[in-house]
């Protein structure tokens, strides 16, 4: 899907979801360069490492230690065969000798291979990231949430002895934009109505194992709406992942409370709303020149979806 949406556009990025144990590193890090080279430069990689029906897909896995170990050695390895020929590896989970992946990436300026993003609130997630990752994915938590978390992972970054560049965070969340802050709230309001009539509210007993999704479902204890505009009320009617939170509001209200994110330190936002042609049209019209007088990765990544 990745390539041939790339193929039939000029700027936009796309970013890829892949899960270690579908791919090995090597066949995976000679697919991405291919891609790689023929974007010139527009890939972007989100390593996936949470629960799965793995056996479907003919992989297997033992405990979270496991999982992220594996995930650890893949990031590792894949960013060695971008950046250096004849390779040798040998870990607990995968071994090469003597590989040198063809096509080679092109560094472009200080982008020396696609960018790796990641998530996970867990302890053995967060050692990964702060080790491995290019880019830290938060969900929608409050500003307080992500401020505490952007502190813990450079602390681990420091403690760990990290020897990447610093650690990026970037923000994935919905985000509902109206032309007022009233149509803004009767709308999210209304989809709410509407996930209730169709699943009603979440088992409390079924809610997910995974740490970051607990994390954003328990958000509703401390209130419907978190912030200025975080509303946590889908999470209780069957939103999840970057669905569970959303921000409401008129697209000055929501720049609004992108720009304090920004200001904690994230610099990467990944935001969608459905249905998503013509909600990325809204967020590209209204919201991206609010955006145009403090430039960001908010304002290249919006202008590149809205292009698609």
């Amino acid at each position: 899907m990745a390539t041939a949406i790339t193929a039939r556009t000029r700027t936009f990025e796309p970013l890829i979801a892949i899960r270690p144990g579908y791919w090995r590193p090597a066949n995976f890090a000679s697919a991405a360069a291919t891609l790689d080279q023929l974007s010139e430069g527009r890939v972007r990689i989100n390593i996936v490492s949470g629960q799965d029906n793995l056996a479907a897909y003919g992989d297997s896995e033992g405990d979270q230690a496991h999982r992220y170990g594996r995930t650890k050695d893949f990031m590792r390895l894949v960013r060695r065969l971008w950046t250096e020929t004849d390779v040798t590896f040998d870990s607990e989970h995968f071994s090469v000798t003597n590989s040198t992946v063809a096509p080679r990436i092109t560094p472009r300026g200080d982008r020396l291979h696609p960018r790796l993003y990641f998530g996970g609130a867990s302890e053995a997630a967060e050692r990964v990231a702060a080790t491995e990752a290019d880019v830290q994915l938060f969900w929608g938590e409050p500003l307080d949430g992500v401020a505490e978390r952007i502190a813990r992972l450079k602390s681990l970054s420091r403690d760990l002895d990290r020897d990447l560049p610093p650690l990026q965070f970037g923000l994935r969340i919905t985000t509902l934009v109206r032309d007022t802050t009233e149509q803004a709230w009767n709308d999210a309001e209304a989809k709410v109505d509407e996930m209730a009539a169709k699943h009603g509210q979440v088992d409390e007993h079924r809610r997910s194992k995974a740490v970051g999704q607990q994390r954003l479902l328990d958000l509703h204890s401390r209130g419907e709406v978190l912030d200025d505009n975080l509303y946590t009320a889908p999470g209780r009617y069957g939103g999840g992942g970057a669905g569970t939170t959303w921000l409401v509001g008129s697209a000055q209200d929501v720049a609004n409370s992108l720009n304090k994110y920004r200001a904690l330190g994230i610099d990467h936002f990944v935001l969608s709303d459905t249905p998503y042609l013509s909600e990325i049209g809204r967020q590209g019209d209204q919201l991206l020149p609010l955006l145009r007088d403090t430039p960001s990765q908010v304002e290249r990544e919006l202008a590149r979806a809205a292009q698609v």
